[in-house]
């Protein structure tokens, strides 16, 4: 029986040595892109198929290789394909395998084509479609937001700076807020296929190629809106790759941020959210605890995408152009990030379908604080022709006095304010009125019901 050369590490003609069992551990990467296997084999049909539209390739061999690359396709979907470290990737693997079924003619496959754009544009393919999935997962917590908002337009809460009371708000107001990050996430990701949608095949190791390939063809047929334009920058191109990760990580802030707020509003010290059983864990030493551990999963999780971020920004910083193998490692932070970002968006909608607002806490802690100050400010601008500056200092003088007395501003006479401000009339006092003061803030983006209303209307017509 003749020995099959193509069972043997490409480069074997010109490389004698046999690599050591070590550096095919490590050279190889296998077991973290065979997770592309798709995305190789689409690219690899659309790559013949222009060979043969070009004449390239006979079509005979087209359709051999086609026939091949779909059998290999049906043999990992159903986990009947056996992987090797030998063969260093999922090109080479499926390459190698190729050989096995239709023989020879497989060798025409790489025709045109290299391993340094055949992999980054499996890439791409890849990242537009993790994309769209994490786009379609934003968009179920904005709904499941917009949904607790509508029910909790009226709910009054203080709004904080500092995390000390400040203004009275609506709890749907606070919620929104996250709905214009999490769009500006879904914006952001929507940006980056812009540079996802640049096709990569073609421009082979480095150079371009002298065969007469249709490089517009395969931009097509892959679903890319045009193709590359300098061949060296788009083998060394990992811009993409950080922008992704980039995206991930802004995404994992601000799913970090709202977790940090819902641990501080589910603590015994602001009990202004409860809970369901179902997002809790417990104690195993004290049987009362009922503790957000959902929630702290979801702040220390952002963590990991950040390194990430870092781990791909420190490989690019020092790379001449154009191929290195110091590259083989952005696959797998890509993939790492994605799949952390996914299961956090996932266990996220399910937190915010199991919580409920404990809205007479909200309230009572809004009546602490002297949060309607401000409104009392503004009135006096309004009405009796001061300037803000004066307005302030008088307004901090009845906090004070308020403050010396044990009373809430609510509570305070009109004798006792017109000590400060003679000018005062009974009319004032509607200003340390919670829902008063959250409904006079009807500018634009401000707090009053109205216009939360209208800014969930304009969410869910989207």
């Amino acid at each position: 029986m003749v020995k099959n050369k193509n069972n043997r590490a490409i480069w074997n003609t010109r490389i004698k040595e046999k690599s050591s069992t070590l550096f095919q551990k490590v050279g190889s990467s296998i077991n973290i892109d065979k997770r592309i296997y798709k995305e190789d084999i689409l690219g690899s049909i659309a790559h013949v198929e222009m060979l043969f539209k070009q004449k390239i390739i006979s079509f005979k061999v087209k359709n051999k290789i086609i026939y091949g690359l779909q059998k290999i396709d049906k043999e990992i979907s159903k986990n009947k394909f056996e992987f090797s470290d030998k063969y260093e990737d999922i090109h080479m693997n499926i390459e190698k395998n190729l050989f096995k079924i239709i023989g020879e003619d497989a060798g025409y496959i790489h025709t045109a084509r290299s391993r340094n754009d055949q992999v980054i544009t499996d890439f791409k393919i890849w990242m537009k479609k993790a994309t769209k999935e994490i786009n379609n997962n934003l968009e179920k917590i904005i709904k499941s937001t917009i949904k607790i908002s509508e029910k909790n337009i009226e709910t009054i809460m203080p709004g904080f700076t500092h995390l000390k009371n400040a203004q009275p708000i609506s709890l749907a107001h606070y919620l929104m807020a996250y709905v214009e990050m999490f769009t500006r996430d879904i914006k952001r990701f929507e940006n980056n296929l812009e540079s996802l949608n640049q096709n990569p095949l073609g421009v082979a190791a480095l150079t371009g190629t002298s065969f007469n390939i249709d490089r517009n063809y395969t931009t097509k047929k892959l679903g890319f809106k045009y193709p590359t334009n300098n061949s060296i920058d788009t083998i060394s191109d990992r811009d993409f790759v950080l922008d992704f990760l980039y995206s991930i990580s802004v995404c994992s802030i601000h799913i970090s941020r709202i977790a940090e707020e819902l641990i501080i509003w589910n603590s015994d010290g602001f009990n202004l959210i409860n809970l369901s059983d179902k997002i809790v864990t417990g104690s195993s030493i004290m049987p009362q605890k009922k503790n957000p551990d959902h929630l702290e999963h979801l702040r220390g999780k952002s963590g990991i995408n950040f390194g990430n971020l870092i781990t791909m920004l420190t490989i690019l910083k020092g790379l001449p152009l154009s191929y290195f193998k110091d590259l083989q490692d952005d696959k797998e932070i890509a993939f790492k990030s994605y799949d952390t970002l996914i299961d956090c968006l996932k266990l996220f909608n399910e937190v915010l379908n199991n919580i409920t607002p404990n809205k007479k806490e909200m309230y009572k802690l809004a009546e602490s604080g002297y949060i309607t100050a401000t409104d009392l400010a503004d009135y006096l601008v309004k009405n009796h022709s001061m300037s803000f500056r004066k307005a302030y200092q008088k307004t901090a003088e009845i906090v004070n006095l308020a403050e010396k007395k044990k009373k809430k501003l609510t509570e305070l006479e009109i004798n006792e304010l017109q000590k400060i401000e003679p000018k005062l009339t009974s009319d004032v006092l509607k200003v340390f009125d919670l829902k008063y003061s959250v409904n006079s803030k009807n500018s634009y983006g401000g707090t009053s019901f109205e216009n939360i209303k209208r800014m969930i209307m304009k969410y869910k017509k989207k």
